[in-house]
């Protein structure tokens, strides 16, 4: 890197993406203070993150969980914008959150290299794709970190930081300064398939779902077994249903070539896939989502 950002130093952000995740990313950003743009091809789809993030905010306050001033400077620091040239142009950290494709995040960042500041931190959301790859190919590797999310980003404490092959050690640490800042423990793990969190995370979900198709229990059972059993927050096949049964299988399948057989995807993920049964965003995944919330449908075997 041309000059190392400090984090005392990183005020404005971009992030990459309006769908879940990037909304999270964006309102968890707003909320440290940083001014935040949320960028997408997709204007409408712009608009509707930020009405979602005001929505969230406004029961915050509601709830006394956030003072209205503090609701309105999150706000205020949102800058919802479909210019990438104009959202770049005095960038000091972007997070990309682009759908789990290596081509895809490659081309975007790629694109934000020529646009941004030489300094600007090149931070990405994926939650299984080489760090190292996507340093390398961009030309970028020093620049290059991964800063993984977890759903929904606002309330989730953990920061997954990823150091590629050629990342620099400073950008490392502005990292975890700035992990600190938004209120997340960062952990901090070199680029391996799967990093830490999406290698164990989805053989525990895959497993469940194995169980289910060759019935086990039912989907309901499972997840319940595992928060009263093993206290997790909630079970593996709801927590598929939040991810989006498209992301798991596509993350499944690049471990199955990376790592080995266990990661094979199980059929009935695919089935769902094809299907057009996503989990929460499609309205239907192991559970039916309704405005009240997850409703048990029972799985043919």
């Amino acid at each position: 890197m041309s000059e190392s950002v400090q984090a005392s130093d990183v005020r404005r952000v971009v992030v990459l993406g309006a769908g879940t995740m990037g909304q999270g990313i964006a309102q968890v950003m707003a909320q440290a203070g940083y001014v935040t743009h949320l960028y997408d091809v997709d204007a409408a789809r712009i608009g509707r993150a930020i009405e979602s993030i005001k929505q969230a905010t406004d029961r915050l306050v509601q709830k006394g969980k956030m003072l209205n001033e503090a609701r309105s400077e999150l706000i205020g620091a949102l800058v919802p914008t479909s210019d990438l040239a104009q959202a770049c142009s005095d960038v000091d950290l972007v997070i990309e959150s682009a759908p789990e494709q290596m081509e895809l995040k490659v081309g975007l960042l790629r694109e934000v290299k020529a646009l941004a500041p030489e300094r600007a931190i090149l931070g990405t959301n994926t939650s299984s794709l080489s760090i190292t790859e996507i340093g390398t190919r961009t030309a970028a590797a020093a620049r290059t970190i991964g800063l993984h999310f977890f759903n929904p980003p606002p309330v989730m404490e953990l920061l997954e930081v990823v150091r590629g092959l050629g990342t620099d050690e400073d950008v490392v640490a502005t990292s975890l300064a700035i992990a600190k800042r938004i209120g997340k423990t960062p952990i901090v793990v070199n680029d391996m398939p799967g990093f830490a969190t999406s290698r164990l995370g989805v053989v525990i979900g895959a497993e469940a779902m194995r169980m289910l198709e060759s019935g086990v229990a039912s989907a309901e059972d499972i997840d319940r077994a595992m928060e009263l059993g093993y206290r997790h927050p909630m079970g593996p096949l709801k927590l598929t249903d939040l991810v989006g049964l498209d992301v798991r299988l596509m993350i499944l399948e690049h471990l199955h070539r990376e790592i080995g057989e266990q990661f094979r995807p199980p059929a009935i993920l695919r089935q769902m896939v094809r299907a057009g049964r996503l989990g929460k965003k499609s309205g239907e995944g192991f559970y039916r989502w309704t405005e009240s919330g997850p409703v048990p449908v029972a799985h043919k075997r």
